[in-house]
């Protein structure tokens, strides 16, 4: 009996974003969706539409964005009993939340907001990436020479900051710099880890400038199905008419 690939998404919003783009897409492709979030409706709501379009699909709602929470629900994952028969194997992993982020003047960033921005975006994206490798390495090699692939969405935070972004800056930079890190020593291991900066603004519809959710989605596609030989660690998308 074959292996069906599962791809664990967290941060899917209202289902209009980058998160859900990826789910529908890798969907179409053949992988189980694991969609994790905070809000048990939104979820549902996507799950039931992947499911009525043909893939399978089940949420996993989180109480919050911590390094436990992200960290255990690869376990509530793993147990789960999808609807046909095959067994599963976790291939792919998107960190995609982006919560409780800081947009002000430096001077008004309190104590409480610098916790709570490094609580929910950098101690959860470890939680997620820890979740993701220890399942990665339970994976023998693929047909491309990989045990599996972790992504994460950044910003043009990522790699500038800005009047009023030295709270999000922060944390973005922080997410950067573990992908960075992940991917060197996990490289080894036949695990690929890739970010991307999305440099501009997303919409749900093509255009000239912003951000198209389904080309972002594409793009993680052709991460995902890269070869060993030569793996991309950083993506910087951003429209023909950037702005940023």
């Amino acid at each position: 009996m074959s292996t069906r690939p599962v791809f664990v998404v967290a941060g899917v919003g209202n289902g209009t974003g980058t998160g859900a783009a990826t789910a529908r897409l890798l969907a179409q492709k053949g992988y189980r969706i694991a969609l994790v979030a905070r809000n048990p409706d939104n979820l549902n709501r996507l799950a039931k539409e992947i499911v009525e379009a043909g893939g399978e699909a089940a949420a996993f709602p989180v109480q919050d964005y911590s390094y436990n929470a992200t960290l255990s629900v690869f376990d509530t994952i793993s147990a789960y009993k999808w609807p046909s028969a095959e067994p599963s194997e976790v291939r792919v992993a998107l960190w995609n939340a982006g919560v409780q982020e800081v947009w002000k003047p430096f001077l008004e960033v309190s104590q409480e907001d610098i916790e709570n921005t490094l609580q929910f975006n950098v101690a959860a994206a470890f939680g997620f990436a820890r979740g993701a490798i220890l399942a990665f390495k339970k994976n023998g090699l693929d047909e491309r020479g990989a045990r599996g692939t972790l992504l994460f969405t950044g910003a043009t935070a990522s790699i500038r900051g800005n009047v009023r972004t030295s709270g999000i800056a922060a944390v973005k930079f922080g997410i950067r710099a573990l992908s960075q890190s992940l991917a060197k020593e996990f490289g080894k291991e036949n695990i690929h880890v890739a970010h991307a900066i999305i440099d501009g603004i997303i919409s749900t519809g093509p255009s000239d400038v912003r951000l198209d959710t389904k080309s972002i989605a594409k793009n993680y596609l052709y991460l995902v199905e890269q070869d060993r030989s030569a793996w991309t660690w950083e993506l910087d998308l951003r429209p023909a008419h950037e702005k940023w």
